[in-house]
């Protein structure tokens, strides 16, 4: 966990090797641990039963609504069945994993500390004591028993401002249970009601309260070992942002997330035009570029900080940010800050469209299909509800351009598209602008495409980007659950229900035991892969959820 904002340094490193941690477990030498979400929210059950048979579960929360500098970590710990001894160990190393706790102080039945700007206050936790870490570093120690039916509450603030208030465990439980119920929709109108639930609380847990959606919740857990690809995806990238606003207003839920993304989209598009960059700080600001961080890593990987795509140029993002505006101009009225953002990415895909760009897999440089196909997608679909007849004219006109330039230089022999003029692969990106309005669904290259995919791309019904040049499929990367519920929906825009039903259900098999998405799914080793909770993965699964409803 990052404090004060997602791309700060580690609070708790645990996991990348480093210091920090926040323990909670039984004290028995053995036990069997498991947990699960409860529906609709992000509020996480852990379930241990002990060697002696005994059951002890503990539920854990960020306190919502939440603010820009406080986070409140809320766990309830419970024997359900037998006594329990409970063990809890609590090392903050805010700003900086040197920065130990220090100052700790205990009164009034709170424990108080500083770690780096940060001010700590920790409250159950009355016969803890001070023990010494491995580096040396204070840390919280902490051993209670519960009689069968009994619980504690452990509330835990990190602040960077005054701390204000009691930390009341009954009035943080009741009012975070209140935000996640008002955020996310029963779902029941979908064909998986319980996932479509839980990708809306992966999709608001990960909305900053700026406004900007982080693409993962964490850094560098690597999508192969030793291979280098591990990255840093705490970050709100404009083209997530726009799946998930799009998926909102697809699905006719709470606007929340749609205003949000649009918000967002609408005030980097304004502040930079064409130099819209592929990614954000969720508060806006310019990513740095990627660099190897001081914490040990996740086995197999180096840990990293930033993201070289801070220095790309994604042409497709505009095309997402004319479609995301046109989605949310279909639900109410775009006021003019959202119709000047439509008619300032129009005009960088007039400005830009002929450019190289790295594409939607950041990759390298290219002309794109993808790219320009999105596009075409964002220009037709915005000229139908955002613009006035002298600009939807000016639109259609540019989308036929690009799509006839297209056309020409990137069709591959049988008629399906290839991924750019000197690359003749397929490509299951190409799969996306169809379904957004570049071409009709019954389109003979539409229709090329979507075969060439199924016959080149799918292994035991999961989906991959495309093949690595010389390799099997599987052995350079996993697949790529985005493209999974890609595949779903168009196979189902062209009618195949039953492919498309088939297609939704392995997909959405490749998840964690918790029902998280990753971006890879290694299909030999039933795996998942890379950074954790992907939220364009989540996004798609819920697009995919309600209109394979209809």
């Amino acid at each position: 966990m990052c404090f004060p904002a997602w791309d700060s340094p580690a609070a708790f490193g645990g996991l990348l090797g480093g210091p920090g941690d926040y323990v909670v477990q039984p004290a028995a030498e053995r036990w069997v641990w498991g947990g699960y979400y409860e529906d609709r929210g992000l509020i996480w059950r852990s379930r241990w039963v002990t060697g002696d048979g005994g059951m002890v579960e503990c539920r854990e929360a960020l306190a919502r609504p939440a603010d820009r500098d406080r986070a409140v970590v809320l766990r309830r710990c419970r024997a359900v069945r037998g006594a329990a001894r409970i063990r809890a160990v609590l090392d903050v190393r805010a700003g900086d994993r040197r920065e130990r706790m220090r100052d700790l102080h205990h009164h009034g039945g709170e424990w108080t500390a500083r770690s780096g700007p940060a001010r700590i206050r920790w409250r159950g936790g009355d016969e803890a004591v001070v023990r010494e870490n491995t580096d040396g570093g204070p840390v919280l120690a902490l051993t209670f028993d519960l009689a069968e039916g009994e619980s504690r509450d452990l509330v835990l603030e990190i602040a960077e401002g005054a701390s204000e208030g009691a930390l009341d465990p009954g009035a943080l439980w009741d009012a975070t249970e209140r935000a996640w119920h008002d955020d996310v929709p029963s779902c029941e109108d979908t064909i998986a009601p319980r996932d479509a639930r839980l990708a809306y609380s992966v999709l608001t847990g990960l909305t900053s309260s700026g406004g900007g959606m982080v693409a993962a919740a964490t850094t560098a857990l690597p999508e192969r070992s030793d291979e280098g690809r591990n990255f840093d995806y705490r970050y709100a990238w404009i083209r997530d942002q726009c799946f998930a606003g799009r998926a909102v207003a697809v699905h006719g839920g709470p606007p929340r997330l749609l205003r949000t993304a649009v918000g967002f989209v609408t005030a980097r598009l304004l502040a930079d035009g064409d130099r819209l960059k592929p990614a954000y700080t969720v508060t806006g600001e310019d990513i740095p570029g990627q660099r190897d961080s001081d914490l040990p890593g996740y086995p197999g990987a180096t840990a990293v900080t930033g993201n070289r795509a801070s220095s790309q140029f994604q042409l497709d993002a505009l095309g997402e940010a004319l479609l995301l505006l046109a989605a949310a101009a279909e639900h109410e009225p775009p006021g003019p800050e959202r119709a000047e953002a439509a008619r300032v990415a129009a005009d960088a895909v007039a400005r830009r469209w002929k450019e190289p760009d790295a594409g939607i897999w950041e990759t390298h440089d290219d002309l794109w299909t993808h790219s320009r196909l999105s596009c075409v997608a964002g220009l037709r679909r915005a000229a139908r509800v955002l613009a006035g007849p002298a600009e939807a004219s000016s639109w259609n006109d540019l989308a036929d351009a690009v799509l006839d330039e297209t056309a020409r230089t990137s069709l591959a022999r049988g008629g399906r598209w290839k991924r750019a003029p000197g690359d003749d692969r397929v490509d299951a990106a190409l799969l996306i602008p169809p379904l957004r309005g570049a071409l009709p669904h019954d389109d003979p290259r539409t229709v090329a495409t979507l075969e060439a995919v199924r016959s080149d791309l799918v292994q035991e019904g999961f989906v991959y980007r495309y093949r690595v040049r010389g390799q099997h499929l599987g052995v350079a990367e996993g697949s790529f659950s985005l493209c999974g519920f890609f595949l779903a929906l168009a196979e189902h825009r062209q009618g195949e229900t039953a492919r498309a039903l088939r297609t939704f259900e392995r997909t959405r098999s490749g998840c964690a035991t918790s029902g998280l998405f990753s971006e890879e799914y290694d299909v030999q080793q039933r795996q998942l892969r890379g950074n954790i909770p992907q939220a364009f993965v989540h996004a798609l699964l819920l697009e995919s959820a309600a209109r394979l409803a209809d």
